[in-house]
């Protein structure tokens, strides 16, 4: 028969099994529900408009005489002046820049001799804190063509229309984020109650990059060229499922 002792033994060494079969149990148990969780996405959208202005206006002139082809240079950019003033556009802080003179006879691979010896490309750099202003000036152009202004695009500024950038984002930035993330919340509550879940903690969660893009989006519309912008940021949660 079995001593007093062994039995003892017995039983402790069966109540330690049951304790680590336990604990074991709790374990399997708890990872199952660390894996209990829902990603859900959260957006906040607000519509701005632009407040600066960028309006570069490039000109060419092109003559046989150098001083003549100068001289409609400096023509045209007191035509410009003028067309910005009679649009209400303060031009006392317009840039005169990528100023620069082609002669045609120091081109070694030029072939005949047709076209003007000589051409000059200046630009005038307007920036403006009234971008309505200039949107409006920037549809009357056609105003300095038909003076005689040889407006040219391409090169360093493109497409040489107004650009349009809106610097208020840090101001929307906190309200933005804590839409965006009460929205995420929603959503992942909606998914709990249809899963017969209780929503539980963060378990990760990521802010996502603020967006500028344009109100309007459709082929060919860029950002840069519209005055009203849309400004979107998406967070990306993770809770957990209890």
């Amino acid at each position: 028969m079995a001593s007093v002792r062994d039995v003892v033994v017995a039983l402790i060494l069966a109540a330690g099994l049951a304790l680590a079969g336990y604990f074991v149990a709790q374990g399997f148990m708890a990872a199952r529900m660390a894996d209990r969780f829902v990603t859900v996405k959260g957006i906040s959208e607000r519509e701005v408009s632009a407040n600066i202005a960028i309006w570069p206006l490039r000109v060419v002139a092109s003559d046989n005489d150098l001083a003549r082809a100068h001289g409609q240079i400096e023509s045209s950019m007191g035509q410009i002046r003028e067309f910005l003033a009679r649009h209400q556009i303060d031009a006392s802080q317009a840039q005169v820049s990528g100023f620069s003179v082609t002669d045609a006879q120091a081109n070694q691979y030029r072939s005949g001799d047709g076209g003007n010896r000589f051409v000059i490309n200046q630009t005038l750099v307007v920036r403006s804190s009234e971008p309505q202003t200039v949107l409006d000036a920037s549809a009357k152009v056609g105003e300095l063509v038909a003076a005689g202004v040889v407006l040219s695009s391409g090169g360093e500024y493109g497409g040489g229309g107004p650009t349009f950038i809106f610097t208020g984002l840090n101001d929307l930035k906190p309200a933005m984020i804590a839409e965006a993330t009460a929205r995420a919340r929603e959503a992942a509550a909606q998914f709990a109650r249809d899963s017969g879940s209780a929503l539980g903690g963060i378990r990760r969660a990521n802010q996502g990059m603020f967006e500028i893009l344009p109100r309007d989006r459709a082929q060919g519309i860029t950002e840069e060229g519209q005055l009203q912008k849309t400004v979107r940021v998406v967070s990306t949660v993770d809770y957990n499922l209890e």
